[in-house]
């Protein structure tokens, strides 16, 4: 069991963090930004084209090393373009001031992995992307990476988000099969070796429609217009009679685990890759499960997760309840005073297969 006070910060502490100044900004952070468990971050007013990804290693800032990569600098407040294929660096207007006992994390939003839009946090003398040391203090950066979609940025659009934890927050996997046995976690039979296991579904209950594929040559995404696009313009719908489809090398799909998944309000959750031994594709991208995900959702079954599939270097051939990715479950330091789901206007609770928010219903 977790040492009391220990695990992942609800929202209630990550507001006290904001008036302690350990989580800092110029203006005032909204309340709309703190998560259950997470807080969003914001593009600052600037991007900075950069000749490749870097990071800083731990005797150099982010600045230092961004006038060894820099190629231009780019005005978000207009509105910007973000090149499919390029590469920039963020400021974000947020910084931190963590306490020796905090750590961090970072990952892509949802909607910002739906769209293939690679995000990831940068800190001074930092030797990896989307961790944070515990006691850091100075700016946060974010390294944005089009890959199918050209997109269109202005400064506060929040594409990533941060996790504060304390301690070791992880659970083993003999605590995860005694929280399923209390508080079913999975449907169907429960894959426990790491983490939970998750599988694709390619046999959907009705019709043969599995995913999609981001198609190679589209137009301009902007991030602020929600139910807004057509899907035929960006999209080839994958269909498949036999439960198999062949994954093209460096094309990006969107699929839907087999499993409907459930986060107990005490517990939250990340998504991470399946071993790279089982084939050549990555399951990425957006990581985060909220405390009560899938929890209210067809009656307390769990809601499926939808999974951001990138095929490397050879056609792989995916079979139905292949598995695919894992949920590694962590503790809440505290149970958060809200929930995952729609009193907070979130957009995937009790979702099947779903293309990020910008994209009018099918």
């Amino acid at each position: 069991m977790t040492v009391p006070g220990t695990g992942v910060l609800p929202s209630h502490e990550i507001a006290q963090m904001i008036r302690r100044r350990e989580i800092c900004a110029a203006d005032t952070i909204p309340a709309a930004q703190i998560q259950p468990a997470s807080l969003d971050l914001r593009l600052g007013q600037v991007a900075y084209r950069v000749r490749a990804s870097f990071l800083p290693g731990k005797a150099r800032d982010v600045a230092s090393r961004l006038a060894d990569f820099q190629m231009h600098k780019v005005d978000l407040n207009p509105g910007a373009v973000l090149e499919k294929g390029c590469v920039y660096l963020v400021p974000l207007m947020e910084g931190l001031a963590l306490s020796p006992d905090l750590s961090a994390v970072a990952n892509a939003k949802s909607s910002t992995g739906r769209l293939d839009l690679l995000t990831r946090l940068i800190t001074d003398r930092g030797v990896e992307f989307d961790r944070i040391e515990s006691g850091y203090t100075g700016p946060l950066y974010a390294e944005i990476c089009p890959r199918s979609f050209s997109v269109l940025v202005r400064p506060g659009m929040r594409l990533n988000q941060i996790r504060f934890r304390r301690g070791q927050a992880m659970l083993s996997d003999a605590d995860l099969k005694t929280l399923h046995a209390s508080d079913i976690l999975v449907s169907g039979k429960a894959h426990i070796d790491n983490g939970l296991g998750f599988s694709v579904d390619l046999k959907p209950a009705s019709g043969s429609l599995v995913g999609y594929r981001a198609k190679p040559h589209t137009g301009v995404i902007d991030l602020d217009r929600i139910n807004h696009y057509e899907i035929r313009d960006y999209w080839e719908e994958v269909h498949s009679d036999d439960g198999c489809i062949i994954l093209d090398p460096d094309a990006f799909y969107i699929l839907v685990s087999r499993e409907a998944v459930h986060i107990p309000p005490a517990y939250a959750a990340e998504m991470a890759p399946y071993l790279a031994m089982v084939g050549e594709f990555r399951v990425h991208y957006a990581g985060f499960f909220d405390p009560g995900f899938g929890h209210a959702a067809a009656g307390g079954v769990g809601s499926r997760g939808v999974l951001e599939v990138r095929c490397h270097e050879a056609p792989f051939a995916l079979e139905h309840a292949q598995i695919v990715g894992r949920l590694v479950y962590e503790w809440m330091a505290a149970e958060p005073a809200q929930l995952y789901g729609a009193d907070l206007g979130s957009n995937y609770q009790g979702q099947g297969l779903k293309l990020s928010k910008h994209f009018k219903a099918g």
